[in-house]
């Protein structure tokens, strides 16, 4: 995993604009889902990318633990993973058009569907309560990427925990459109990798002090069973 530690100057910017340094530590257990980004073969394996998050292994046991809790204190998981097919290669056309032809071959190879980089990397709990979710661009909340934004509000959840692979590509993308969708939104620190401590910090850095929360593991676990009590807000 990455050595984090919040910057000071994130943390002063939130102490001028919140309340307080957590502003989502009253988050309701039953009405927030845990998010994984992209912890697929095809990112984490070297066998199936040219390019693995080497970091991405050490989130696993974080990411497992995370899960269980939300599972355990009344709230759901889903599991995003990317997806490449010729629809969003028609549509989504020009992002593939920036890089070299092979890699954009070995991208379309990996991560079609059924292929064994599509995945999910095997170490990682997935139980048979949890939702797969399929996304066509880097952020899952995007209308053209996939529907979780819908899943998630048709069952009632306001709050999203972000964890997974790329940090600063689909994983800041998808939190901050969460966001942007007015949910909740907390990227979790020692749950997301990304290939470079330098762009793993930036990245949280940046997102904590406008956008949303940024916690640990520890501290979310500790909340969703501290809260697990707490009776679900009525929906709007």
């Amino acid at each position: 995993m990455h050595e984090f530690t919040m910057p000071q100057w994130a943390i002063d910017r939130v102490k001028q604009r919140r309340e307080k340094i957590h502003v989502f530590d009253d988050m309701v257990p039953s009405r927030t889902a845990l998010v994984v980004v992209d912890l697929q073969n095809g990112f984490m394996v070297p066998e199936h990318t040219p390019m693995p998050v080497a970091t991405a292994i050490g989130t696993v046991p974080k990411v497992n633990q995370l899960a269980a809790t939300l599972r355990k204190t009344g709230g759901k998981v889903f599991w995003i993973k990317n997806t490449i097919d010729e629809s969003n290669l028609e549509s989504w056309s020009n992002w593939f058009a920036m890089g070299k032809p092979a890699m954009k071959a070995q991208r379309v190879e990996t991560f079609k569907d059924g292929a064994p980089g599509h995945d999910i990397y095997p170490d990682l709990e997935v139980k048979p309560e949890d939702e797969i979710v399929k996304k066509f661009r880097f952020s899952a909340f995007l209308p053209e990427s996939s529907d979780i934004a819908e899943r998630l509000r048709a069952q009632g959840f306001d709050t999203v925990l972000i964890v997974g692979t790329v940090t600063n590509v689909c994983c800041e993308s998808s939190a901050r459109d969460a966001m942007m969708m007015n949910f909740k939104t907390i990227m979790v620190s020692d749950g997301n990798s990304a290939f470079s401590d330098h762009e793993h910090t930036a990245t949280l850095a940046a997102f904590y002090s406008i956008f949303g929360d940024v916690m640990e593991t520890d501290e979310v676990c500790m909340l969703l069973e501290r809260n697990a009590g707490a009776l679900p807000i009525a929906a709007e």
